[in-house]
């Protein structure tokens, strides 16, 4: 069956830089199994304008944020903008993903696949900038949450965290909510990748990528090198993505930006994927870590933090391990010491990374599973 699709959102899903390419990749994906009508994008200029200035407002005088993009007055301008774009067109689904504030105020009987990666609830006091609300906005954003959770009639987590919270704080039929990883969100990727293998005399490099070094636990990351150095193990790290304002050790490459909108970017991204050891990412943060995916089909382990939506695409002594949450470095100096001092340990775990990520944590079979059940829903 070939699907008619409608793609609601407010970003442009043709932008890689969107949603760390999300977007991107599930309209490319989409289009393999049927027709897609873009409806966005859309911002109503006036109405965030007005919540910008008052947040920055409360927060000078209260030390309180407001949601913004989580407010009644926002979500109602997206719910008449889609409503009309919606106006006499037929569709077999409309696909909103990351989308709460776009549907919940919607008025269409088209069936809606809520696609997303955590709650407002999942990430109020977690996420910063859902963090100090005023009560207020902590209603408000509840409120369209919840609207957008009943309106839809099928919504797909990625991750049991996020599935749990749908369930569990805003009430869904468990029947109404899928949990399916995200894939890797790199075009091209060979298909001659192969497990890593490691010798005792190589230099271990290490792999952190982030826009944000303080939010995805860079600090963390020098404790763990330091240690392993005063240890004299050979290792060496590439930060990818920022430019920390401090003096590194000695082995450490910095990239600050890499623009994965471009094929050269992608290429480089690739290359350095294929050449280092294990990604590791002690994030303070995170819903739905695509960056694990991306080293997995390399055959690259990570080491991540036990914390939000990780465990959806790091499953623990499989294609890595997930890290305490409050670990200071040690840990995650202790797992790359075991594997330098072990190679076969850390050339089984590249070959069951890899196996992870072909198997499962790829946008091939994430299509395949929403093509069966969107076949069931019809």
């Amino acid at each position: 069956m070939n699907f008619k699709f409608a793609y609601l959102s407010t970003e442009n899903p043709n932008n890689k830089r969107v949603w760390s390419g999300t977007h991107y990749s599930i309209l490319k994906h989409l289009k393999t199994i049927g027709t897609v009508d873009i409806l966005g994008p859309y911002e109503p200029k006036c109405e965030i304008l007005f919540k910008r200035i008052l947040n920055q407002i409360t927060f000078k005088l209260f030390n309180k944020r407001i949601a913004y993009r989580h407010s009644t007055l926002v979500a109602k301008n997206f719910g008449k903008y889609f409503t009309e774009k919606l106006k006499n067109k037929t569709y077999d689904f409309i696909i909103a993903p990351a989308a709460s504030g776009e549907i919940a105020y919607l008025k269409t009987k088209i069936p809606i696949i809520y696609i997303t990666d955590g709650t407002f609830n999942g990430c109020l006091n977690y996420h910063k900038n859902l963090s100090l609300l005023t009560n207020t906005s902590q209603q408000e954003g509840e409120l369209i949450e919840q609207l957008a959770i009943n309106k839809s009639n099928l919504i797909i987590a990625s991750s049991e965290w996020c599935a749990n919270s749908i369930i569990n704080h805003y009430n869904k039929d468990k029947n109404q909510v899928v949990t399916l990883p995200y894939g890797a969100n790199l075009e091209n990727i060979p298909n001659s990748i192969s497990p890593k293998k490691l010798n005792k005399n190589d230099v271990f490099k290490l792999l952190f990528v982030g826009v944000y070094w303080e939010n995805k636990g860079g600090p963390i990351v020098i404790n763990a090198l330091n240690k392993l150095i005063s240890e004299n193990y050979k290792v060496e790290l590439t930060i990818v993505g920022c430019e920390p304002n401090l003096i590194l050790p000695s082995g450490v490459t910095v990239i600050p930006f890499l623009d994965k909108n471009n094929n050269d970017g992608q290429l480089k991204m690739m290359e350095i994927f294929k050449s280092h050891h294990a990604l590791i990412l002690p994030t303070r943060f995170d819903c739905s870590p695509i960056v694990i995916n991306e080293a997995s089909a390399f055959a690259m382990p990570s080491l991540v933090s036990n914390t939000g939506g990780v465990n959806g695409h790091l499953t623990n002594n499989v294609n890595g391990f997930l890290v305490d949450y409050d670990d200071d470095g040690s840990g995650y100096a202790k797992l790359i010491s075991g594997w330098i001092n072990n190679p076969i340990s850390y050339s089984n775990i590249s070959e069951s990374t890899l196996k992870q990520y072909q198997n499962f944590n790829n946008w091939d079979k994430w299509i395949s599973e929403l093509k069966k059940i969107l076949l069931n829903l019809k």
